[in-house]
């Protein structure tokens, strides 16, 4: 699918925009003070395929661990940043490779400006976050409550100011609980401005009730060419918001994300245990760097059928099954033995 165009910011050492891939991003839930703590849970989203990563910084020791966390990992730290301008400035002189901030909850013009004036120095990008919950109280008299509309004016509205400070190294976020107007505001901003976007759902809720809502909203964004950075936003262990993200990503093309695990609903025909088999081999396929597509069928009947898309799959039968590849089937193998069929022929897929 088509990407729109954007322009290129650099944070660290990944850059969003442009042609780049779109990265993936999550947000530490530990207290940033804790330097051990933050790393740990840092270097566990690295290996589940994090891009970049956000902490909070709402105290001046906060903003201090920075710097020390930053010589243990290995992908840009993002400083996030509420109300306390000077936060922001002790993020960045501390290391922060991008910081987020609601321009409207930093206070006066002043201390935006003293805000900008730092990034400037150090050329650190901003992201300008603006969601549902902190529309300004003219902006929702204008348009009647919260609004996709009043999410975009109230976004270009700080971009203009930052701007006006001749300054645009700055990302984009417009973010709204209510998915059909997320992804309405994201249509709308989409035609205002070339600056990189920063999309998700906030809020989503629940790993399983916000993969879904996450999946709805990110899914409808990103196949109209549209964000450069995403974050799935989830109640739960934040190493869970990465692996769904990949999993949009995959789904819709834009990235490879090792082997895509196909499998079928059960139904009366199944004669193994499908459920179990599937989550299995989802499991072992985690550790291979193969773009391959696996399939894990419950019956001989339509199993090799519907394999034949997949590259590599089995078909369970009573107490029996299929080895397929390439459509074909290789072997008939007792139960018990399909797993490791499978795998062996993972092993030795190269070789092929």
């Amino acid at each position: 699918m088509s990407r729109r165009h954007t322009t290129e910011v650099r944070i660290g050492s990944k850059i969003i925009g442009g042609d780049h891939p779109i990265a993936i991003q999550s947000m530490t839930n530990t207290k940033t003070e804790d330097v051990e703590a933050t790393v740990r849970q840092i270097l566990a989203l690295e290996e589940a395929g994090c891009d970049i990563v956000r902490s909070t910084v709402p105290t001046l020791e906060a903003a201090k661990a920075l710097g020390e966390i930053k010589k243990y990992i290995h992908i840009p730290l993002v400083a996030d940043i509420h109300f306390d301008y000077r936060m922001a400035i002790a993020a960045m002189e501390n290391g922060a490779d991008k910081i987020r901030i609601n321009p409207g909850n930093i206070g006066s013009r002043e201390r935006v400006r003293a805000v900008v004036d730092c990034a400037r120095e150090r050329n650190i990008p901003i992201r300008v976050g603006v969601n549902s919950g902190s529309l300004e109280k003219d902006i929702l008299a204008r348009y009647g409550g919260v609004t996709a509309e009043g999410l975009v004016e109230s976004a270009m509205d700080k971009v203009h100011m930052i701007q006006e400070m001749q300054y645009d190294n700055l990302v984009i976020s417009i973010k709204s609980s209510d998915v059909l107007m997320c992804i309405r505001a994201h249509e709308l901003i989409a035609n205002r401005t070339d600056l990189p976007l920063h999309v998700g759902i906030t809020e989503a809720g629940t790993v399983k009730k916000g993969t879904i809502r996450s999946a709805v909203g990110l899914g409808a964004i990103l196949s109209q060419g549209i964000g450069d950075t995403i974050r799935v936003s989830l109640t739960g262990d934040p190493v869970e918001e990465v692996e769904v993200a990949k999993e949009i990503l995959s789904s819709l093309g834009l990235r490879r994300s090792g082997i895509h695990v196909v499998s079928c609903p059960t139904c009366g025909r199944t004669s193994i245990d499908l459920i179990g088999l599937a989550n299995q081999v989802e499991e072992l396929t985690a550790g291979y760097d193969l773009d391959l597509k696996v399939a894990v069928m419950g019956c001989v009947v339509n199993g090799p059928g519907e394999a034949k898309e997949a590259d590599l799959g089995i078909a369970g039968g009573k107490g029996e099954g299929l080895l397929i590849m390439h459509g074909e089937v290789v072997k008939k193998l007792p139960e018990e033995e399909l797993l490791p069929a499978l795998k062996d022929a993972l092993d030795h897929w190269e070789e092929q």
